[in-house]
Parts: C-alpha cells; structure tokens; sequence
C-alpha cells in the first residue's frame, strides 16, 4: 500500500524528507520519498513500503502533524504570537490538506475497494494529478493465473434433433460442425469465457460448435479446458510480429494490440477444410442459437455482417483520404456502408482464392505513410468490402454497449429483436460490474460470466 504525504511549504522540504525516513526507520521499513505531483501549494509525495493498513496511515498523518506543529509553531517562544491572524488562516488551509490527504488515503486503500477500479470507464480528476508506480510485471500466463480464476461450466448436449454428436476428439474438418473463431488474450479473458458460455447456453446443438482461439499465450489453453471440460475446440497462436510493423496508431490504445489484426489473417491460420467461420469479438454475448446465423447464405459475398447504412460512412477516413482522388475512388461503384468487423460470416475459401488478407495489408501499409484513418483495424475492412457485404439482420450485432471510444457511457438497445448484445467501445461490463458502475444492460452479461469471484 501506498502512503500520500502532504508537505507544506518549500522551505521545510528538505528536514521534511528526513523526518519522514528517520521516523519510520524505527519500525524497520523501507521509506523512499519521490514526488509525484503537485496539487496547488502543496507537494504530494509517496512512501510505497511504509503501512500495510489504514491505521497505520492516520498514525502517520498524526506524527506528520505533530512535526509541523513543532518546527513552524514554536509554543515555547514569544514567536508565537507574531503575526497571529496569519497563522490562524495558514494553519485553517493546511488542516484542509490534512482531511484531503485522508480522503485520498481511503480513496487509494484496497481495504475498502472489492476489486481494482475500471479505470478505463469511470476516470477519476484524481488520476490527473497522481500517478502512482506501475506493478511488477508479470507474463501473460502469470498475470492470467493470478487474475483469473473461472468455475467449470455446466455439460451441455446436443437436443435430440442434432444426434449425439461426434464421441471422443473431433476433428475441426467434420462437416456437421459450426465453425466459430474467437480471439483470446489475457485482457479480456473474462470476456471471451461468457460469450462462448452464452454460445453453448442457447445453442439446440452444442457438441456441434467447434471454436477456433486465436492467441498470442497458447497456455491459455488449460484454462479454456478447466472452465469447459467437454468443448471441441483447437487453439491456433498468432504471431504478433506479422503485424506489429504494420499497425498505426489509434483513438484507443486497446485498437492497437496486434491481436485485433488476428482476424485479417484467419483463412490462412485455420485448417484448409474449414471452408466458412463465425468470427466475433470477445466482448458481446449470443442471446439465440447460432446456428441460425451459421446457416445465413452469403450468395456471391465473401463476408456478411449487419450493415448500417445509416452512419456516417466519411467519418472513418481522414480528410487527406477523401481530398485524394486516387484513394477515394475505392469506393466508386459500389454502396458502401459501416459495419462493425466484430461480428462477421466469413466464407474461408472465397477469401483464400480471392487473397483478401493481403489487400487489407497493402492498405494497412498507405496508412504508416499517409494516415488515412483514425480507427485501429476496421477501415481495412472497410477498404476492401464496404458495398460487398452479404446484408445480416441487425438483430445478430447489437453494438456500441461499450460507449464511445473515450468516455465509455451507458448506452441503450437499438430499436427490433435482439439475438446479440455486443459491448463495442471502451466500456466493458465485466469491469463496469467489478467498480460498482454498472450500465443498465451489464445486468443482461453478468449471468453468462464464469468469473470466480464475480458471485
């Protein structure tokens, strides 16, 4: 736990910083004082190894007090009353600081907090001012072990229309399987568990689905078997140096971890048999049975996907795009419309012959050069299939739950039926549930969370 000091003044800085060494070397602690901040006249400095409770930090605060009260206000002197009406305003302010420092104290102890705050949803002022030393790192596996720890999910089985299933390993080439691909990383673990759990709850056939995980921490893997003992299901790693070279900067940090590109390069990691795949994001949930959407004809079309044509298709390219005619004749000859890549039918071995993954790399590589948008990787999507998406109900990607890309607010259903709730944007339920700062729809995702301590 960290101690916040408030030291007063300038001048006392330097007997201050031993004061409060010398202090708490009685007690055997390491105090190494750095000044993080400031907050208008006072310095904000932190001890990161002095208490490991709140007592301990209002005993500190105490003997703080106790020092200034001995070195700027001298009672056995004739000093003290000099200037006495200035002192009294001084010492009103700094008994302010006092109580504030108490504040943030219990704002910052883990005693009082159930679970790490969503920084990401619900920002505080406070975390303008204070920047507190990061945490030893750990490696992904480590940070998931220690981090993570899901219940094993309920065996489910097929209704008696779906057969049996296929008994022992199964093999990813089966023709009776739905094929859905799912990225999993350690961030959003906890995600990509309850929409495969929401997947096999509303499924009439859920020894039919095979997941295809794509990963850049193939020991992920023990914990998918663990939580769902009976799944059929491959792992395929990704290598984030293939893309790392070619990914520009975004709006969110989140949008420019190499494994958003996974799904550019996904015909070419699943087997060659596996013809047609459902690719989703990792932060949404299936309401209904998706076989429904395995089964949607893509006719002549390399992916399907909801489409809004109502949105602002400009907005997600630059003005240096649409001013260049070379660039933004792309689109002529076709209708193009937003869709959200998060949610798409894409059949495999269209994309294959056609070489899709490496038309979105060629625009992948104008924008290093001419940056041509702002939005992480869907705008090559958009380049390469805008005006060629085989149109799906709107009902299978219920999106924008998370908010925008910076604030991350509550936002509401869109009107018509619903098989898919996803929460697109940089709010995301399992932390929004987690800080006590829930959106209303959360509510409709904390079921299908496996998350040991979540109940």
């Amino acid at each position: 736990m960290s101690i916040i000091l408030i030291l007063f003044g300038s001048s006392g800085e330097v007997s201050w910083r031993r004061r409060c060494c010398s202090d708490f070397s009685r007690t055997g602690l390491d105090c190494s004082v750095s000044t993080v901040a400031c907050i208008g006249y006072n310095r904000i400095e932190i001890c990161p190894k002095i208490l490991a409770n709140l007592s301990g930090a209002l005993a500190l605060l105490q003997l703080s007090f106790s020092s200034v009260l001995e070195d700027r206000f001298d009672f056995k002197s004739s000093r003290k009353k000099r200037g006495i009406y200035s002192v009294k305003i001084l010492w009103t302010i700094r008994f302010s600081a006092i109580f504030s420092a108490v504040a943030i104290v219990l704002l910052l102890s883990p005693s009082f907090q159930s679970s790490p705050p969503a920084h990401a949803i619900r920002s505080s002022h406070l975390e303008s001012y204070l920047r507190l030393p990061p945490p030893t790192e750990l490696s992904p596996l480590q940070s998931a072990g220690s981090r993570f720890a899901f219940r094993s999910a309920s065996t489910f089985t097929n209704a008696g229309e779906c057969g049996n299933g296929v008994a022992g390993k199964t093999s990813a080439c089966d023709p009776s399987l739905a094929h859905v691909a799912i990225t999993l990383d350690v961030e959003y673990l906890r995600g990509s568990i309850a929409a495969v759990h929401s997947i096999l709850q509303h499924t009439s056939c859920p020894e039919n689905v095979f997941f295809h995980f794509l990963v850049s921490e193939t020991s992920l893997a023990t914990l998918v078997r663990s939580t769902f003992p009976k799944l059929k299901f491959k792992v395929y790693y990704f290598d984030p140096e293939i893309v790392r070279g070619l990914i520009s900067s975004s709006v969110r940090q989140a949008l420019e971890q190499p494994l958003n590109y996974a799904r550019n390069y996904i015909a070419d990691l699943l087997e060659p048999c596996v013809r047609r795949v459902i690719y989703l994001d990792s932060d949404l949930v299936v309401v209904d049975d998706i076989f429904k959407l395995w089964s949607i004809s893509l006719s002549s079309r390399t992916i399907g996907a909801p489409e809004y044509c109502h949105a602002n298709f400009t907005k997600y390219f630059t003005d240096r795009f649409w001013s260049d005619k070379q660039l933004s004749r792309t689109f002529a000859g076709r209708r193009p419309c937003y869709f959200n890549t998060g949610v798409m039918v894409i059949d495999l071995a269209r994309w294959r012959r056609v070489g899709y993954t490496r038309r979105i790399e060629q625009w992948m590589e104008i924008q290093k050069g001419d940056r041509i948008y702002e939005l992480g990787s869907l705008p090559p999507f958009l380049l390469v299939f805008a005006g060629h998406v085989a149109p799906i109900e709107l009902r299978w990607n219920q999106h924008g739950l998370g908010g925008d890309n910076v604030r991350g607010s509550c936002r509401d259903l869109h009107p018509g039926p619903v098989s898919l709730l996803h929460w697109s944007g940089s709010g995301k339920p399992w932390l929004r549930l987690d800080s006590r700062w829930p959106c209303p729809l959360d509510s409709i995702w904390a079921p299908y969370d496996l998350h040991e301590h979540s109940h």
